[in-house]
């Protein structure tokens, strides 16, 4: 027996898929816009910076990505024709591969952060109160925790 929305839970289903639609696209065009660079770049660029030594496994960035390892593969090829990455073979696993962060990607991940910074409190982080994103941290990470299987909060490398 299908169990269907309610009018309440319909409307708040379609205010959510449309808002989150809506953030995401225009996070994305603004930040093409200020820097030339896809959020896909971007949030690679965010993870190695945050990385011990700015170096993670390209199977480690596929995870915290929740992208398959051919799609991480060729976004890693782009960033390293721009510089801001190279690829190195693992010491202790001759089939693995690291990517790091070079001196060039951390200018531009640098360079690229502020308008991001500023794109994300425009048309989020302002917009609500103190308890509106506490409430938002909260509903985020149970859709998490059920989505991804764990729990969000506990990010290690």
């Amino acid at each position: 027996m299908t169990r269907w929305l309610s009018d309440d839970e319909q409307r708040t289903w379609r205010s959510f898929g449309l808002a989150t639609r809506l953030l995401t696209d225009r996070l994305e065009r603004d930040l093409l816009a200020a820097a030339d660079m896809p959020p896909t770049y971007y949030e690679l660029l965010v993870l190695l910076s945050e990385a011990p030594e700015r170096t993670m496994r390209m199977s480690e960035l596929a995870h915290w990505t929740n992208s398959k390892p051919s799609r991480i593969s060729h976004a890693i090829n782009k960033l390293e024709q721009k510089g801001w990455v190279r690829r190195e073979h693992c010491a202790d696993d001759r089939r693995g591969w690291l990517a790091v962060l070079t001196d060039d990607g951390d200018a531009a991940l640098r360079s690229a952060a502020p308008a991001h910074v500023a794109g994300v409190r425009e048309h989020l982080i302002d917009l609500l109160t103190p308890e509106q994103l506490r409430h938002l941290e909260d509903i985020s990470r149970v859709l998490l925790g059920h989505l991804a299987g764990r729990d969000p909060s506990s990010r290690s490398r």
